[in-house]
Formats: structure tokens, C-alpha cells, sequence
């Protein structure tokens, strides 16, 4: 998710042609399944490979600070990545935004997908979060696309959710408490405000040339989309 209001001031997509239109459209989208499928990669080579996945599980282990230190460095990184893809200057220096936003994020999903592959002995849970993280991304599309709505007025809620989400978190870290079932029900229906908004904004506010940026946008709400459905199963599966 990023706020489009840097890209309304030029010739936005909603106002080209229908070519040009479905064109973006078209390249948005590849770009974003192909993210997908490298994030999908990227973890399962890390869960296969002993000498890659066990630093990274003692460096997610690593106390209060470490977390503190690791959450930091990938909120940073994070940033540094979505202003790379929104960048007008090069197309190149864009590429690199998505790959490196892309590999970070499979970075943190790591400690994540090793304990649900744990907790039922396979990857049934992860399959089970992946499809219904599809089958909602499809639903909040279809609405997005059907109803031709503008939703950026969400944009301030949205951000203003966002900073409280990261405060919990830190918190969360800081005195040891645990975010549980219900912070991640809510983190759901809050993605899916998200991939509301980020689908308006790639049929209403971005320039035709800012496909990648577009596509990034969506990957993050997607992604984090996935990442608490599966904390959401888990949960569940905990409890059983």
C-alpha cells in the first residue's frame, strides 16, 4: 500500500486511452504475479536449505533487540525499496525497488512459514492461507474493478491504521505481550482495505508508466494479506 497522491499531479492512466489503460492494467498485474511467484520461490529454496534457513531462525531468535533491530531494518529497507519503484527518473532503478522489496519480504516470512510448517508437519496450512488470501484478493478486485469506485478517501485511515499497527508491534516486542487471533482477524479485513485502495488507485491515480510502483503497492498488501491469514490458521490450529 502507498498513498497515489504524488502521481495525481501528471496524466494519470484514468484519463488515457483504453489501450493504454488495459495496457497498464495488463503489466501491473503480470508484475505482480511474477513478485508473487519469486517471493513463493525465494521462501521455499530458504526452507530447504539448511545453511541459509538456520542463520536466519537464530538471527529471528535473537531476544528483544534483535527483533527490535531486524523489524528496523525492514521497515527501512522497505521504504527505501517502494521510493526506488516510484521513481520517475529510471526504469532500472524501479526494478531494483520491486526485487529488493520482494527479497526482504521473503526474508521475514521465513521464521513465520517454518512454524506452520511445524505445527502440522507440512505445508497444509501455508496452501490452505495461500487460497484464501487468493480467493479474497479476486473478490476485492472484482468489486474494485466492477463498481469503478474511487476509493482514496481510505488513504488517511490507511495510514493512520498503519502507524497504529507499527506501534503495536514494537510494543508487542518491547514488553513481550502477544498479538494474538484477534489482531490478526483485524490485520486481515485491514489488508483488504488496503487492496481496495491500492486497485483504485492503479484504475484512477498512477501515470501509465508507473506499472511497477503499481504493482509493488499491491504486492505489499497481498502479501501482508498472506502473512496474517496464515498467523490467523495457525491460531486456529493451535487451538484445536
Amino acid at each position: 500500500m502507498s498513498s497515489f497522491e504524488e502521481y495525481a499531479n501528471g496524466y494519470t492512466v484514468s484519463q488515457s486511452s483504453t489501450d493504454i489503460r488495459s495496457q497498464f492494467i495488463k503489466k501491473t498485474y503480470i508484475h505482480l504475479a511474477l513478485a508473487l511467484l519469486a517471493l513463493a520461490a525465494i521462501d521455499g529454496f530458504i526452507l530447504n536449505t539448511p545453511a541459509l534457513l538456520n542463520p536466519l531462525l537464530s538471527l529471528f531468535s535473537g531476544g528483544k533487540m534483535g527483533m527490535l533491530i531486524v523489524f528496523g531494518l525492514y521497515v527501512g529497507v522497505s521504504f527505501l525499496a517502494q521510493k526506488w519503484a516510484n521513481s520517475s527518473t529510471s526504469k532500472t532503478i524501479q526494478y531494483v525497488g520491486l526485487a529488493t522489496y520482494v527479497a526482504v519480504t521473503a526474508v521475514i516470512f521465513v521464521p513465520l512459514l517454518y512454524m506452520a510448517q511445524r505445527l502440522t508437519g507440512d505445508s497444509s496450512l501455508i496452501t490452505q492461507a495461500a487460497l484464501a488470501t487468493a480467493g479474497l484478493f479476486l473478490g476485492l478486485t472484482a468489486v474494485a474493478f466492477t463498481t469503478k469506485k474511487d476509493f482514496s478517501f481510505m488513504g488517511g485511515f490507511l495510514r493512520i491504521g498503519g502507524f497504529v499497527v507499527l506501534g503495536l508491534i514494537v510494543a508487542s516486542m518491547i514488553f513481550g505481550f502477544s498479538l494474538g487471533i484477534w489482531f490478526s482477524g483485524a490485520m486481515i479485513l485491514f489488508m483488504g482495505g488496503a487492496i481496495l485502495y491500492d486497485t483504485s488507485n492503479v484504475m484512477h491515480h498512477y501515470r501509465s508508466d508507473q506499472y511497477v510502483a503499481a504493482s509493488l503497492s499491491l504486492f505489499a498488501s497481498v502479501a501482508m494479506l498472506f502473512y496474517y491469514m496464515l498467523r490467523f490458521l495457525m491460531s486456529l490450529a493451535s487451538n484445536d
